[in-house]
């Protein structure tokens, strides 16, 4: 055992922990980074420091490299080699021996393994690490562990290990969970966010786990804020400015020129990393990201010769002790996962980091010695950072952990200890995903254990076992992030991988060569959906009963040699994919789901008219999703992988067509895909009528013909319900459409298209309404016949109905009639019919100084028209003075 151990500040609770986990088997520890705890507190836990009996431990990480890196850490420490006492599982790799005692996993792994060996036999103790990530597959790991603890294996001890300073949370989920409670009952909502300190213990909650803190011999980390010196814009999906990783670059070279050491700047992605490593020539960068080789894994993880700059995504933020650094530059950007529920779409979008990692990223450069951190940002924009990232399970598509949970036997997820509950809408959309797999019911099948097994998301896994070993490659490939620059093309891509030497390749060719095992063929036949494939059979079209048009020829080729690269990636990608099926509409496709989609600017694929979507995602704001990878296919593998969504019926709707704002009845025999039309044929004979009143509903009563007697009508009415209420009727929009049954018939039931409905006599109609024991033109009268003789229209569109007349024709009217009991505004109108005076008390407007006014002013105006000085005592007229 190497000496190095005792400078390990972990070692000081040591006893403490131990002690803990003694008496309650449970028990949360917390430590900054570089104190140990993933490396020291496993090798304790194993005996390997002496003086306790041995135990076999499992070390579970978030990430594959973390995974590497413990292990190969605790075997130097141990002056042994990985696979002897200390050893390590990823997926498609494992390196342990006899004597292992400390085995590292990384989270998905231990699922799997749990799902195989719930009672996790001959293991004594598993350490869930960072648990302050919130990775939805350590979150469900937790919460499997602690349902076994409490319901088979009393003696497992279980330690949930955390950078962050706050236990209070985790100390609670691990008392309740151990306690076999169901999920959020010793736990009450606290801080929204999703950060750790979103569930805090409840009043009546059974006692925490005990929570041992490690204080850390950390180095003081100095801040510089280097914020772009011109405004850039921000962040949007996954584009990121470049000017602002111009500007990164810079920084990188001022952290270079002004301090020592070794830099490690954090960027978001792939792609940015890429980015920034060609604008810093001359220097010595490494690139790290989850899908980075071993040897630049390995290289990142050991002293180097010369100066170097790591570029890494948040892979590095914990787990990893990265030597030599003592420089970080932050772009304070990060990756989270996005879904579109409703489109069946998942993407990566990039969104501020939270101050949690910003603090987790500073870190790094304290390690061995005081450091300094470059922030890309102000410090005002520091202050408005969210406290901690939401957890991924707030986030992410939850089809797998739907089917995790299902063969686990919870398959709502209701009885799991979980700091955070998963959305309501994202399970919904998990289960219907996994019931049109057929591999949930009323209960997990057969069909959906076989789809865990395979270890990749349920929708690879149905491929694989629809389709068998010779789908591996085309899985393996879907089951990686592939590069933003790769091939739209996606058999393209799979021939470039079966070329490559890179990371990449190497990646895949493992990751085929487990899934071809992972799934073998029964019996030695051939699986049915390859079967068909080959013999281009899909399911009959209703209707015509058409076949495929293969030759007998091309059936027996196809059943000796099995489907080409196209064909074959066609239909994996199709059946893992069904409703991203998608067929030519214009410029664009159409899924089967009804999400536009379109192919980029001078696609080789862009002249296929059918096409199985493997990668897609609709930008923000954006009407269309934008296809990332796709696979020219026929009708018939659409057919066939798509089958559950084939339909043909009769359809009697209101149809507008896209880019149109009007519509009209659309009555056909349709066949469909999904969303997609295969074919169509008119009904001359179909009941519209739920149509037509759908047309009314869609595009509202303008669609109908308002005259302007039509308009005044509906006005009457509007004021006797207004003033009189019932059982006169409401004839807001809303009401008329609700009783268009009422008011609209016999004219309704014979409107069979758009141009019957505009020429029904809305005024007739409407008079339908009026009820049997009132009298309209009593209550509410179309005209007032006033002193002149004249019957002046009524206005009623407004709060009071309003008479409109000339002066000369009330002259003698001391009052006006009242309607409904509500009293006219009289207009007074010029001569020539232009507003003069506005009155509600004509008595007042005669005697008072309105008249005078208004004669004084118009009179010289009008010198043919009467203008007495008594209004009142006048005769009203239509006419001019007579001629002298």
């Amino acid at each position: 055992m190497r000496s190095d151990w005792s400078g390990l500040p972990v070692r000081h609770v040591l006893p403490e922990l131990l002690a803990a986990l003694d008496e309650r088997g449970v028990a949360v520890l917390t430590a900054p980074p570089g104190t140990g705890k993933t490396t020291l507190v496993p090798l304790a836990l194993a005996g390997l420091l002496g003086g306790r009996a041995p135990r076999r431990v499992i070390v579970a990480e978030p990430r594959r490299m973390a995974v590497r890196a413990a292990a190969r850490r605790m075997a130097w420490l141990l002056e042994s080699e990985v696979g002897a006492e200390v050893g390590f599982s990823v997926r498609g790799e494992r390196r342990v021996g006899p004597d292992t005692l400390v085995e590292v996993v990384t989270t998905g792994v231990l699922l799997q393994r749990l799902q195989r060996d719930a009672e996790l036999g001959g293991v004594d103790v598993v350490l869930v690490d960072e648990c302050h990530e919130r990775h939805l597959d350590a979150d469900t790991a937790l919460a499997f562990l602690l349902d076994v603890r409490a319901t088979l294996r009393p003696d497992l001890r279980i330690i949930a290990t955390s950078a962050t300073a706050d236990a209070a949370s985790w100390a609670g989920l691990l008392g309740s969970g151990a306690a076999g409670l169901p999920a959020g009952s010793a736990l009450q909502p606290g801080a929204p966010g999703g950060s750790p300190t979103s569930a805090v213990p409840g009043p009546d909650a059974p006692e925490a786990a005990p929570a041992v803190h490690a204080s850390g011999a950390m180095h003081p980390v100095t801040p510089v804020w280097a914020p772009p010196p011109r405004a850039v814009t921000p962040p949007r999906g996954l584009r990121v400015d470049p000017a602002f990783l111009s500007h990164v670059a810079d920084v990188v070279r001022r952290a270079l020129s002004e301090h020592e050491g070794d830099v490690l700047c954090f960027l978001p992605g792939v792609g940015e990393i890429g980015r920034v490593a060609a604008m810093l020539g001359g220097v010595d960068v490494l690139q790290v990201h989850g899908q980075a080789p071993a040897r630049v894994q390995d290289a990142v993880l050991s002293p180097g010769e010369n100066r170097r700059v790591v570029l890494a995504t948040s892979v590095a933020e914990s787990s990893l002790t990265v030597p030599g650094v003592r420089i970080v530059v932050d772009s304070g950007l990060a990756r989270e996962p996005r879904t579109d529920h409703a489109r069946g779409l998942g993407s990566l979008t990039t969104v501020r980091a939270s101050k949690a990692s910003a603090v987790q990223r500073a870190g790094r450069a304290g390690r061995e010695a005081p450091g300094v951190v470059y922030r890309c940002w102000s410090q005002a924009e520091h202050d408005r950072l969210p406290e901690h990232a939401q957890p991924e399970i707030a986030l992410a598509d939850l089809t797998g952990f739907a089917l995790q949970a299902a063969c686990w036997g919870d398959p709502g997820a209701v009885g799991l200890a979980l700091l955070d509950p998963p959305p309501t809408a994202a399970m919904e959309a998990a289960r219907r995903t996994l019931h049109a797999l057929g591999a949930l019911e009323d209960r997990v099948t057969a069909r959906g254990r076989r789809m865990v097994a395979a270890g990749v998301h349920p929708r690879l896994a149905r491929a694989l076992i629809d389709v068998g070993p010779r789908a591996a490659e085309v899985v393996a490939l879907l089951s990686e992030q592939l590069p933003r620059d790769a091939d739209d093309d996606l058999v393209a891509v799979w021939r470039s991988v079966r070329r490559g030497g890179d990371g990449l390749s190497a990646r895949w060719r493992q990751e085929a060569k487990r899934l071809s095992r992972a799934v073998p063929r029964e019996n030695g036949a051939p699986p049915r959906a390859v079967r068909d494939a080959e013999a281009g059979r899909a399911p009959a079209r209703t209707g015509d009963g058409a076949g495929s048009g293969r030759t007998a020829a091309q059936t027996r080729r196809g059943q000796e040699q099995g489907p080409g690269d196209d064909a074959l990636a066609g239909l994996v990608v199709a059946l893992a994919y069904p409703e991203r099926v998608a067929r030519r509409r214009g410029g664009s496709y159409l899924m089967a789901s009804g999400t536009a989609a379109e192919l980029p600017q001078g696609s080789r694929l862009a002249s296929a008219e059918w096409l199985a979507v493997a990668v897609a995602d609709r930008p923000a704001g954006a009407a269309s999703a934008r296809i990332r990878q796709a696979v020219v296919i026929d009708e018939e593998t659409a057919l066939l992988a798509a089958a559950s969504l084939h339909r043909s019926g009769e359809e009697v709707v209101w149809h507008i067509p896209p880019g149109e704002r009007r519509g009209d009845v659309s009555a056909r025999r349709v066949e469909r895909l999904g969303a997609i039309e295969l074919s169509s044929a008119r009904l001359r004979d179909a009941d519209v009528r739920p149509a037509v009143l759908d047309g009314l509903r869609v595009e509202g009563l303008a669609i109908l013909r308002w005259t302007p007697e039509a308009v005044a009508l509906r006005e009457r009415l509007a004021f006797c319900r207004r003033t009189l209420g019932d059982p006169w009727p409401a004839t807001d929009d809303e009401a008329l459409i609700e009783a268009a049954d009422r008011w609209l018939e016999p004219e309704l039931s014979r409107a069979r298209r758009r141009s019957d409905l505009e020429r029904i006599d809305v005024t007739s109609a409407l008079h339908r309404l009026v009820p049997w024991s009132a009298r309209l033109a009593e209550t509410a009268p179309e005209r007032i016949e006033v002193p002149s003789g004249s019957r002046i229209r009524v206005d009623y569109s407004g709060d009071q109905p309003v008479l409109a007349a000339k002066v000369q024709e009330l002259f003698g009217w001391d009052e006006a009639p009242r309607v409904a009991g509500v009293p006219l505004v009289v207009h007074l109108l010029s001569p020539a019919g232009r507003p003069a005076a506005v009155t509600a008390d004509l008595a007042s407007f005669w005697r008072g100084d309105g008249y005078r006014s208004v004669r004084a002013e118009l009179r010289g105006r009008y010198p043919k028209h009467p203008w007495p000085e008594d209004p009142l005592s006048a005769v009203a007229t239509r006419r001019t003075n007579p001629r002298r």
